[in-house]
């Protein structure tokens, strides 16, 4: 009888960004066990042989796996029946279309009407109004008061840096936050570029008083990508005492260095849960809002999150 799986869908929380429609939750589910599936398989291929290869080596098997499962969402895109909730068409190119400079990734924090059910366009206030609430629109709105109150801490006016701590005690410029006139010059930008691919960007939201995430330049990400392989690599990871250290610090910068316009989360998720495994011993359960907590709270604030304690 085969041994059981070590990494199942309990160690991916369904994430509320993905509950947009009640009629929606089985699919959304079923998404857990597709990574748990690849997670696994992940772990038991790789791990049999990793403390036996050497740092370089294993620093070369993971960047071998970033494009690993950068396929594996891109597939996962082009089978799926459509997108959630209202928005853009899926486009699945976009799961495996780098990040390049000049049109860094944006996303929208705040009032996200589209997210709510039932809501309905209106010109006026270039919004979705009316519906009831879901668990995407609320987290949304929570993440955006976040942002804001960050920003408002820092008393950087309508733009902030968030400024990334490599572990050689290097900094980078991270994900920028972006509100008030200058993100509404940035939601002029995203709609021309929808337009520019030929899509409908009519009902694209831009009112409201959202934040906007920008991506880094290529550069920084691929520095903080090469960063976080190595502490996943690094022999004093394999130490059970430090391991689980390790992890939560290569996380942490896997997030802030997106590399496709779509899919990094999921992708993401999956690498870090596979090697958490292991260089833990156990199957790590995320936070279902991992991401944003990466994003917003920044590096102090999101490096240690309150299930990687929880154990398996």
């Amino acid at each position: 009888m085969p041994n059981a799986p070590m990494i199942t869908a309990d160690c991916f929380p369904t994430p509320d960004l993905a509950r947009r429609d009640p009629a929606q939750e089985q699919r959304v589910k079923q998404f857990a066990e597709e990574q748990a599936r690849f997670a696994e398989a992940i772990r038991v291929r790789v791990g049999k042989d990793w403390r036996s290869h050497s740092q370089p080596r294993r620093v070369a098997i993971l960047r071998h796996l970033l494009r690993t499962v950068t396929e594996w969402r891109y597939n996962l895109a082009c089978a799926a029946p459509g997108r959630l909730g209202a928005g853009i068409p899926l486009d699945a190119e976009r799961f495996r279309t780098p990040i390049r400079d000049g049109q860094p990734r944006i996303d929208r924090l705040g009032y996200s009407g589209r997210l709510r059910l039932g809501a309905q366009w209106d010109d006026t206030s270039r919004t979705y109004v009316g519906g009831e609430t879901t668990p995407a629109h609320d987290i949304m709105l929570r993440y955006g008061q976040a942002a804001h109150a960050r920003m408002d801490a820092a008393g950087a006016g309508d733009v902030l840096v968030n400024v990334v701590t490599l572990p050689n005690g290097r900094q980078l410029h991270g994900t920028m936050f972006v509100r008030g006139e200058q993100a509404q010059q940035i939601a002029a930008e995203l709609t021309a570029r929808v337009a520019a691919r030929g899509q409908d960007a009519s009902r694209m939201e831009t009112g409201g008083d959202p934040v906007y995430l920008v991506t880094t330049e290529h550069e920084a990400r691929e520095v903080m990508v090469s960063s976080a392989l190595y502490l996943l690599a690094c022999n004093k990871a394999l130490e059970p005492e430090h391991a689980l250290s390790f992890v939560q610090r290569a996380r942490y910068l896997l997030v802030e260095a997106p590399q496709t316009y779509k899919g990094s989360d999921a992708s993401t998720r999956v690498l870090v849960v596979a090697i958490g495994a292991i260089l833990t011993g156990r199957a790590l359960t995320l936070e279902q809002d991992m991401d944003l907590r990466c994003l917003v709270h920044g590096q102090t604030g999101s490096t240690e999150m309150p299930a990687d304690t929880v154990l398996r």
